[in-house]
């Protein structure tokens, strides 16, 4: 008779486990390896005396345990915990564990190991996958329990929140030093400058006399390509005692205010004291400006040239080559209209000429094509008298000013809006951050009470809602902040347009090139009568009669 599958009785048999868990690796004779980490923050002699100290410790440990067997003491001085990337010591400690030479590491503590929150959690992932465990003895955790991922999350985190609130600290500091107007030099780095006698910077003639070349041969009209090639003809070392220079130090020294005697402090800081990545300052930190902090190498009037001259440079147009193509490009014109005035037929710029009949000189205006090559790419471009052209130009500019004119009231009304917006926007902020040093207190007192007892259900549901509720406050905060920065720009446009307003009420009645260049953006030739006049920072075009 034939068997069928329902008729066999269900048995379940009991496989018995073989290893106790979360058992340690051990070496073939039985023996644990054992690692020791140390690390100290800074070079000075108390921490370096604290740091011989943990090496000795971990050795004498270490040896006297019978089930240990030394694996190596890995030590790092004077590097942060807040980044792994510099710690040369913990990345061959962490290359040895990949390399199956270490069962289990010791170290004094979570903040020693890392202040990092994500590297610590990573790194002991990585290990704890290994089956490679940590111990901290401060905390008198061990990584591979099932319950110290809970813990580590939180003993790091509040290292790395000690470290943020250091550098939070440090940057105060610094910023409280800047408002006070304290100016520090890096004479190694300045060229004109050197320490003197009481401590203040004081001027160095022969140096200052570089200083003083650069300024003049720019206003002279050298690039910064010319002025590095005769700097460097004539063997003039640089700051740093270097034959060599370049543009990028040359364009350094026409933007250093320093050289007029003034100081602009908080050019750069740093984002944070994790990645600790240096950024330019534009506009997320307060600077301060401290005028006549010590001797001036440059007149002021001579620096205000040299940086009206890199204003002009920067707006300059590519003369046409002879592939008929314009784009724009490097500095290579004198006049504005060269920048600004172009063929409305084929694109190339105008070129000012001068003419010459029966002993009469007469100012024109012409396509560049035109003159290079014939009515080949450019058949009806017109040729406009200067006088005539300049004319128009300064009839628009005027007709410009009056329409902004009308239009002062809203501009300021929308001043106001984005005032009173940025100023809630603030204290929407302020708020958030109150409430978050409410739940990160809160947190705090919760922790102590469930350290005493981790399997209390109630106390780790408190402590899961108050950690989402910090991680919820963080993301509002940071919304918050883009906003208020965002809101920021759109006052400082606003208050940008009006000023620009008013510096223009009272009307143009010279043409001036710099004027010109300031608020022109492009003018189009249509033909012999009409040319285009584009505004800058405005969508505004107005045509005008030659």
């Amino acid at each position: 008779m034939e068997t069928t599958a329902t008729t066999l009785e269900r048995r379940v048999r009991v496989i018995p486990a073989t290893k106790a868990p979360e058992t340690l690796r051990k070496a073939q004779d039985g023996k644990m390896r054992v690692a020791a980490y140390c690390r100290v923050s800074t070079d000075s002699e108390e921490q370096l005396n604290s740091y011989e100290a943990q090496k000795s410790y971990y050795t004498q440990k270490i040896q006297d345990s019978p089930d240990w067997e030394m694996a190596g003491i890995y030590a790092d001085e004077g590097i942060t915990g807040t980044s792994l990337k510099k710690r040369t010591e913990f990345k061959k400690m962490i290359t040895a564990c990949k390399r199956g030479h270490i069962d289990l590491i010791i170290t004094k503590s979570l903040s020693r190991f890392a202040r990092n929150t994500v590297d610590c959690l990573e790194t002991v992932r990585l290990l704890k996958a290994n089956g490679i465990g940590v111990y901290f003895e401060k905390e008198n955790i061990n990584t591979l329990t099932e319950s110290s991922e809970f813990l580590i999350t939180l003993f790091s985190g509040f290292a790395q929140a000690e470290s943020e609130s250091l550098s939070k600290n440090v940057a105060w500091g610094k910023a409280k030093s800047a408002e006070a107007g304290k100016v520090t030099f890096q004479y190694k780095k300045m060229l004109g400058y050197r320490k003197g006698a009481d401590g203040q910077p004081e001027i160095v003639p022969e140096e200052a006399e570089v200083i003083k070349r650069i300024y003049h041969r720019y206003l002279d009209g050298c690039t910064l390509g010319q002025i590095k090639r005769e700097l460097d003809e004539d063997k003039v070392p640089t700051a740093q005692g270097v034959e060599c220079w370049s543009p990028a130090i040359i364009h350094n020294i026409l933007t250093n205010e320093k050289y007029i005697g003034d100081a602009l402090l908080q050019k750069t800081y740093i984002t944070d004291c994790i990645s600790k990545k240096v950024k330019k300052n534009q506009g997320e930190r307060a600077m301060y400006y401290v005028e006549n902090n010590h001797p001036a190498i440059i007149s002021r009037e001579m620096f205000d040239q040299v940086r009206n001259e890199i204003t002009r440079r920067s707006s300059k147009r590519k003369v046409l080559q002879k592939s008929g193509k314009t784009e724009l490009g490097k500095y290579s014109g004198k006049y504005a209209l060269t920048e600004l005035l172009v063929c409305g037929e084929c694109g190339s710029p105008y070129k000012r000429v001068t003419w010459a009949r029966n002993g009469k000189k007469r100012i024109v205006w012409r396509c560049v094509s035109r003159l290079e090559f014939g009515t080949k790419y450019c058949h009806n471009s017109p040729t406009l008298d200067e006088s005539k052209l300049h004319s128009a130009i300064l009839a628009a500019m005027n007709e410009f000013a009056a329409i902004r004119q009308e239009v002062c009231p809203d501009v300021l009304a929308m001043a106001e809006e984005a005032k009173q917006a940025l100023s809630q926007a603030g204290t929407k902020l302020l708020e958030l951050k109150k409430h978050m040093e409410t739940v990160s207190r809160e947190q705090s007192d919760l922790l102590d009470r469930l350290l005493e007892n981790m399997g209390d259900a109630e106390l780790n549901a408190q402590m899961k809602a108050l950690t989402d509720e910090k991680e919820s406050l963080k993301a509002q905060i940071l919304d918050a902040q883009q906003t208020e920065v965002s809101l920021e720009e759109q006052a400082a446009r606003h208050q940008q347009m009006w000023d620009s307003i008013m510096e223009c009420s009272v009307g143009y009645t010279e043409f001036d090139d710099e004027f010109v260049r300031q608020i022109i953006q492009k003018i189009t030739v249509e033909n012999e009568e009409t040319i285009h006049i584009h505004f800058r920072d405005s969508e505004m075009v107005l045509e005008q009669e030659l």
